[in-house]
């Protein structure tokens, strides 16, 4: 019916490669945990200083500086794993244990490992997926931030121009032209 590899025939999951991708997963959600709330302290003391008048362009450049962060953090996970890899001699350098680590953590590439460590593909894969997910959420947070905030002051500021102008209307009689307002 269906042909397989002989050494897929041959491969069994074993506890310690359950341990270490737990752990080491654990860890991954440590580090992006830690990242987060470290991302999200810094994108809230930028917003902080700026409160008073933040031009777009600093909203925007607040919401990249978060990307950044987070991609940091992610290549911080992923280098952990890499030297796992090496540790273990999975791989045979950190730079192709990082660079196939990365491939598996964004889950583009599978089957780089000895079959000693098949499993950690797969569980490297998953806390590629959890951790994208968070960080999605937390780069859609901060975004969603900035967007309700600039529409509350485009909001803000067109209502304060209405009531410029009504008041105008109000303090000039009939048949009087409007005074300006000084600006």
């Amino acid at each position: 019916m269906h042909d397989f590899l002989e050494r897929d025939l041959a491969y069994v999951i074993r506890l310690d490669e359950i341990v270490w991708g737990s752990i080491l997963l654990a860890l991954t959600l440590v580090i992006h945990g830690a990242g987060m709330f470290q991302t999200l302290r810094v994108n809230a003391a930028l917003l902080d200083r700026t409160a008073r008048s933040r031009p777009r362009h600093v909203s925007m450049g607040i919401l990249i500086l978060a990307a950044w962060l987070i991609i940091l953090c992610s290549l911080i996970e992923v280098m952990l794993w890499a030297q796992f890899f090496v540790w273990k001699g999975a791989q045979p350098s950190v730079s192709s244990a990082f660079y196939n680590g990365l491939l598996n953590y964004t889950t583009l590439q599978a089957g780089y490992l000895p079959l000693r460590w098949r499993l950690l593909e797969g569980m490297l894969a998953m806390a590629g997926l959890l951790t994208f997910a968070w960080s999605t959420s937390v780069l859609f947070s901060l975004a969603q931030g900035l967007t309700d905030e600039a529409l509350r002051e485009h909001h803000e500021r067109k209502k304060r121009k209405a009531e410029r102008s009504a008041e105008a209307r109000h303090a000039t009689g009939p048949g009087e032209p409007p005074e300006r307002p000084n600006n």
